[in-house]
């Protein structure tokens, strides 16, 4: 499923399992080791999916059921997302192609995103199949998305192609697709070089103020979280007016 190579000090890791990427244990637990192996090996990572697909979020067949194997998976990417957003190299992501629910959270938990152009789209679709965005979804959407698309983005589901996805923030930048992989590895390249230490000492702030909103949300008590679906649902998709 997941492909690991080093080009300079660039860690490049290639997710693809045939399908569509959907996140199960199995891809968390070999993103996450890849991850870790980046540590001790490179001092940036490029991560990308698959032609056409770069990840379509949660195995449904898994998440569908509903149950203490869905909460356990979607646990589980938290950990991952918080992961990918909190790791200290520079992660850049090159979309190759869709990126749905789940999918669209890995954009945003990274440093820097490109996408390939194409009729593609990328977004979050929880509310539009009857789920809820977990907290730790919300909590990065709020961290990444533009305050202009947050309801359109959130609560009503829409799904963005590459150009829209930019303006939305789910992507920073737009590539033709035999640009994308070298495009990638410049970015992260770039991200390498500028690190130093004044670069993390200024992230540092953003991400303890994200990753606090974060463990906030995780703690909400479940009947807030019940209140606010039944709030969605009630209301539907286009009753909710954003600021």
């Amino acid at each position: 499923m997941l492909d690991y190579q080093q080009v300079g000090e660039v860690a490049v890791i290639h997710i693809d399992d045939g399908k569509a990427n959907a996140i199960n244990h199995a891809f968390i637990e070999e993103l996450t080791d890849a991850l870790e192996r980046s540590r001790n090996e490179a001092s940036a990572i490029a991560l990308f999916g698959r032609p056409g697909r770069f990840s379509a979020g949660f195995d449904l067949s898994v998440v569908s059921d509903g149950g203490s194997a869905a909460q356990t998976l979607v646990a589980a990417g938290g950990s991952m997302l918080k992961t990918i957003y909190s790791h200290p190299q520079p992660l850049v992501v090159g979309c190759t192609g869709h990126a749905i629910a789940a999918g669209a959270l890995m954009l945003l938990a990274a440093d820097s995103r490109i996408g390939t152009a194409g009729d593609f789209k990328i977004g979050l679709n929880e509310t539009s199949i009857g789920a809820v965005l977990p907290p730790f979804a919300l909590a990065l959407a709020d961290d990444r998305l533009s305050k202009r698309h947050q309801t359109a983005a959130i609560i009503q589901a829409h799904l963005y192609d590459p150009i829209g996805a930019v303006d939305a923030g789910f992507l920073d930048l737009v590539v033709e697709p035999d640009a994308l992989m070298e495009d990638t590895l410049a970015e992260a390249a770039r991200w390498q070089s500028c690190l130093a230490q004044r670069t993390r000492v200024t992230r540092l702030p953003l991400e303890r103020r994200s990753s606090n909103t974060w463990r906030r949300s995780r703690d909400l008590k479940r009947r807030s979280v019940r209140k606010f679906q039944t709030f969605i649902y009630s209301r539907g998709p286009c009753g909710i007016v954003g600021k």
